[in-house]
């Protein structure tokens, strides 16, 4: 039986739908990552499955009961990180998992021999004692992601992990996330990082305008909906520069003051670059990026 399972989900707000008819089925074992802009549904679409919004229609199962007639009793196998970190900060680094606990009906007895193994797993051995305003926000992100382990969970619902991290700090979640995975866990994340969906996910979701608009593997994704090569380009002078590319790819565009052009090859994009030495280049794979830009637009979203 699939961990989560979503049918024909609809939420509305005022007189906006900000979830247009969701269907989601995730596997045991899985990553999966739910992608969009802003404003695209996504964290609202977290919060119906686990119960913490009411759908306005729908179907929802989370390890098989119903959500949100038995969504407590689901939860109790459900860990959860949330976008922003809501550690407490007049407890010690050991006081936050063991209150956290409690909120599972599990005696400190319980969850006490647990502490060590969950801190190690989050590269904190050694600040059981410490107090969460001397933590790092790497080190805060990495105890919020051991106290959703406490009641040792089958899934894992992340919102934006890794947001705010240094590039250090989110290459040891990415670790530790793949190590849970390999552990048997179900992981379910959004993210505005299309590298870490990429590095992580064995599936993901692309959600616009509370929309689900493709869904599957990162790379056969970015293999059926996207050229395989990419050029950018910028510098003084690339305006005139991308009239003339346009003969040789066929999708360019513009974003700021980069010219991106899509194509099976590129090779004659790049030689009509000779004699311009002031144009810099960069010539890459496609990536989910360029899906997802490609899918959702270039235009900010507040």
């Amino acid at each position: 039986m699939s961990p989560l399972v979503a049918r024909g989900l609809r939420k509305r707000f005022g007189g906006d739908e900000v979830v247009c008819g969701v269907d989601l089925e995730v596997a045991a074992g899985e990553c999966f990552g739910l992608l969009g802009p802003n404003g695209a549904g996504k964290t609202t679409t977290l919060k119906l499955c686990l119960g913490l919004t009411e759908a306005d229609a729908g179907e929802i199962r989370l390890l098989g009961e119903p959500v949100p007639a038995r969504a407590r009793e689901a939860r109790a196998g459900v860990g959860v990180v949330p976008q922003f970190d809501n550690l407490d900060p007049d407890f010690t680094v050991a006081e936050n998992l063991l209150v956290y606990g409690r909120y599972f009906d599990l005696e400190d007895a319980q969850i006490a021999p647990r502490i060590p193994g969950l801190l190690e797993f989050a590269g904190l051995a050694g600040r059981a004692a410490s107090k969460i305003a001397t933590l790092s926000g790497g080190m805060k992100r990495r105890l919020t992601l051991a106290r959703s382990l406490v009641n040792d969970p089958r899934v894992l619902f992340m919102d934006e992990p890794t947001t705010g991290l240094d590039p250090q700090a989110r290459h040891l979640i990415w670790e530790r996330l793949r190590r849970l995975r390999q552990a048997g866990r179900t992981l379910i994340l959004t993210t505005h990082f299309m590298e870490e969906a990429e590095r992580l996910c064995t599936r993901v979701a692309i959600m616009d305008r509370g929309r689900i608009i493709v869904e599957g593997p990162p790379r056969a994704l970015i293999a059926t909906h996207i050229e395989p090569q990419v050029l950018e380009v910028h510098g003084p002078g690339v305006e005139a520069w991308m009239e003339r590319a346009r003969a040789h790819a066929p999708r360019v565009e513009r974003a700021g003051e980069t010219v991106f052009c899509y194509a099976q090859n590129v090779d004659a994009a790049i030689a009509s670059l000779a004699g311009h030495a002031e144009l810099v280049y960069l010539h890459r794979p496609a990536n989910l990026e360029d899906l997802f830009l490609k899918l959702t637009g270039r235009d900010l979203r507040d």
